[in-house]
């Protein structure tokens, strides 16, 4: 990846800027995206510090302009576009009959449309660089979790996009990685939505237990490097991927009750 051009969608913080760091200390030259000045120049500053070639674009991936406006830097910056890798995105708790219908909404908006508009904005550069495309998906995207409709309704939908997408790009010399962390340490719970849009707050979940953002950008590099067609992380994930398909009626009740320990679940 050395002196390769890596876009990250939502690099502000979590699994994004454990990524814009992994490639950048490899030797990438790196843009990254968020929606927040600040977070994002922050960021920028403390990964610029690191000696990595960085630049940030603000903006929200949700918007087709941005997107072309994120693309239009990238290639004024460096010249060319080697990696996309879709990694913006956000979650939601909420059971499915309390909620505002425009929760689901704007998690589709970010998680798959913004997916779309920056894969599509990029795509002809992919294509002259032989490139690569990541989608940060979800083991949510293979099992749909209760309490979660959004947001495994959104990584459903984006991996049919990459699945589809792949297949039509199969002539082009294009690489599309398809990567599904399980629960990952990061700020994704405590931004998700709740029943009426607000923010969460609080993680209900132990995130000192789960694997650190840092761990899982390796692999996700890792896998990148290998031109991998999928990555299914943690031995929790590959369980309930393996289960799901062979035993789903078993792991509805196994998933139910896991997510109704969770503190303040909206099942009890």
């Amino acid at each position: 990846m050395k002196d390769k051009v890596i876009i990250i969608t939502g690099g502000s913080s979590g699994i994004g800027k454990a990524l814009a760091s992994h490639f950048g200390l490899k030797g990438s030259r790196v843009l990254i995206t968020g929606r927040v000045k600040e977070e994002l120049e922050a960021a920028v500053a403390e990964l610029s510090n690191k000696g990595i070639d960085i630049v940030g674009c603000q903006g929200d991936v949700s918007l087709r302009a941005d997107n072309d406006r994120m693309v239009d830097l990238a290639i004024s910056k460096f010249g060319k576009i080697d990696v996309l890798i879709n990694n913006a995105g956000i979650s939601m708790r909420a059971l499915f009959q309390d909620m505002d219908l425009e929760v689901i909404r704007k998690i589709m908006d970010i998680n798959f449309f913004g997916a779309v508009y920056a894969t599509h904005s990029c795509l002809p550069h992919l294509i002259k660089s032989k490139g690569t495309i990541v989608g940060i998906s979800s083991i949510a995207g293979y099992r749909g979790l209760p309490g979660r409709t959004g947001y495994s309704s959104s990584k459903f939908a984006l991996n049919g996009f990459l699945e589809a997408l792949r297949t039509e790009l199969i002539k082009t010399g294009v690489h599309v990685l398809i990567a599904c962390p399980g629960f990952t340490a990061s700020n994704i719970r405590k931004r998700s939505l709740l029943k009426d849009g607000s923010a969460q707050g609080d993680s209900p979940r132990e995130e000192g237990k789960m694997m650190t953002s840092e761990e899982c950008a390796m692999h996700i590099y890792n896998a990148t490097v290998k031109r991998k067609k999928t990555l299914i992380l943690t031995g929790q994930g590959k369980l309930t991927v393996f289960l799901n398909k062979w035993v789903p009626g078993l792991l509805d009740r196994f998933v139910y009750n896991s997510m109704a320990r969770e503190e303040n679940s909206p099942f009890k």
